[in-house]
C-alpha cells in the first residue's frame, strides 16, 4: 500500500471529522496530504472547522494510529477504498452521508452489473426462507450479486443460497473485519470472501455496537439496484433500510403475506403505503427493472445500428469486456477526453445501443 492509502485511512481516524468535514478539508487545503501538513490558520478557513476542531486535527495521532492499521490490512488482505478511488461503488458516490472509506476483502468488484440486496427478520418463518431461497434462485440468470448484513434469518439465508448456486454475495458488516459477528457465521463468511466480498466502514478493532448496525444499512441501501424485503414486523433494521432505500430513489420491493401475520406486518406495510412494490417471484422483480427486455433486445438492437464511428465502435468493444463500466473507466481505457466519451455514449444512447445505469455507469442492450 502507498503513503496516499495512509493518509486515506487517517483522515477516517481524526476524532469529529466526519464524511462531509473530511471531504471539506480534502477540497480546502488542496489534497489528503496537505490536510495534515497545513497550519491552524489554514484549517479555520475550511467550513465546519472551527478552533477546537482544528486543534484535534493538529494534535490528532491519527497518523500513527493508521500506521498500525495499515499492518493489519496488509496482514488480513484487507484493501481500503477511499471515496476518491476508481474502484468505490459508484452506485454510493452520490450520497452525502456514504462512507468515506470502506474497507474491503473479497473478490467481486463493487461495480458489477446487477446489485439486489435482500434483507428481513432474524427469526423467519419456514414459509419465508422458502421465499428467500426460492427468490436467490430465481435472480441467478440474470448475473445479480446479492448484498445483505449476514445477520441472522433472511440475511444468511439469502448469502447461503447464493454460495450453493456460486452466485456471488457480499456481507455488509456493522463492525471491523478482524471479527465475524454473528461468530457462528465464521464458515459463511470465509466462503463470502472466496466468492463475494466483506464489505465495512469501520477499521479492524471496532467491535460491534447497537448504533453501527443503522449506518450499515444505509451501505446496504446504497450499494443495491433493487431492495427486496422477505419478511419483517414494522419496525427494525428491515424498515430502517427500506426507508434509506425509498430516499435514496432506489426500487424497493416487499413479498406480501397473511394479514396480521407477525412476519407480514412490515412488507405488507411498505406496499400499502407504497413505499415498496409486490412481487410473488423473481421474474417480477427481473420484469419490473426491464432487465427481460435489455436480454431480448441486445441482438436485434446490433442489427437495426452497424453504422458506427470509430469512438463508437471502440465503446461498444470497450462495454463488451466490461459490462456496466463507469463513465471514468470507459474515457480511461479509450483514452478520449471526457468530453469526447460524453458525446459518444449520448450517439450511442440515441441510437439504441446502450441504456445508462445507475452511478454513470453504462451496459449493452
Amino acid at each position: 500500500m502507498t503513503q496516499e492509502d495512509l493518509y486515506k485511512v487517517a483522515l477516517t481516524m481524526i476524532p469529529k471529522v466526519g464524511a462531509i468535514t473530511a471531504r471539506n478539508l480534502i477540497s480546502y487545503c488542496g489534497g489528503l496530504e496537505a490536510v495534515f501538513r497545513a497550519r491552524k490558520r489554514e484549517l479555520c478557513y475550511v467550513p465546519g472547522v472551527g478552533e477546537v476542531l482544528a486543534d484535534q486535527i493538529l494534535n490528532s495521532k491519527a497518523l500513527e494510529l493508521a500506521e498500525q492499521e495499515m499492518k493489519l490490512l496488509d496482514k488480513e488482505g484487507i484493501r481500503p477504498i477511499f471515496y476518491l478511488d476508481q474502484d468505490y461503488p459508484d452506485r454510493l458516490r452520490p450520497y452525502m452521508n456514504s462512507p468515506l472509506l470502506l474497507y474491503y476483502k473479497g473478490t467481486q468488484d463493487l461495480n458489477t452489473l446487477r446489485m439486489v440486496a435482500i434483507i428481513g427478520t432474524r427469526k423467519p418463518s419456514p414459509h419465508g426462507i422458502h421465499l428467500c431461497e426460492e427468490l436467490v434462485e430465481g435472480l441467478a440468470p440474470y448475473q445479480v450479486t446479492t448484498i445483505s448484513g449476514l445477520a441472522y434469518g433472511v440475511d444468511v439465508t439469502a448469502h447461503r443460497k447464493s454460495l450453493q448456486l456460486n452466485m456471488p454475495t457480499i456481507g455488509v458488516l456493522a463492525h471491523g473485519l478482524q471479527q465475524i459477528y454473528p461468530a457462528s457465521h465464521r464458515q459463511v463468511a470465509r466462503q463470502m470472501i472466496q466468492q463475494g466480498g466483506l464489505l465495512t466502514e469501520y477499521p479492524s478493532h471496532i467491535t460491534p455496537k447497537r448504533e453501527h448496525f443503522p449506518m450499515r444499512n444505509r451501505i446496504v441501501a446504497g450499494l443495491c439496484d433493487a431492495l427486496v424485503v422477505v419478511e419483517t414486523g414494522k419496525e427494525g433494521g428491515s424498515m430502517i433500510t427500506a426507508q434509506f432505500a425509498n430516499d435514496y430513489n432506489k426500487d424497493v420491493f416487499a413479498f406480501p403475506g397473511r394479514v396480521k401475520d407477525k412476519h407480514a406486518v412490515g412488507g405488507n406495510y411498505l406496499i400499502k403505503t407504497h413505499r415498496a412494490a409486490l412481487i410473488e417471484q423473481a421474474e417480477d422483480l427481473a420484469y419490473i427493472m426491464g432487465w427481460e427486455e435489455q436480454s431480448n433486445a441486445s441482438g436485434i438492437q446490433q442489427q437495426l445500428f452497424p453504422e458506427l464511428s470509430p469512438d463508437e465502435k471502440l465503446v461498444v468493444d470497450l462495454l463488451r469486456q466490461n459490462e456496466g463500466a463507469s463513465i471514468d473507466k470507459l474515457t480511461y481505457e479509450s483514452r478520449m477526453t471526457g468530453g469526447t466519451m460524453a458525446a459518444v455514449l449520448l450517439h450511442l444512447e440515441f441510437k439504441g445501443m446502450i441504456r445508462s445505469l445507475p452511478g454513470k455507469r453504462y451496459m449493452l442492450l
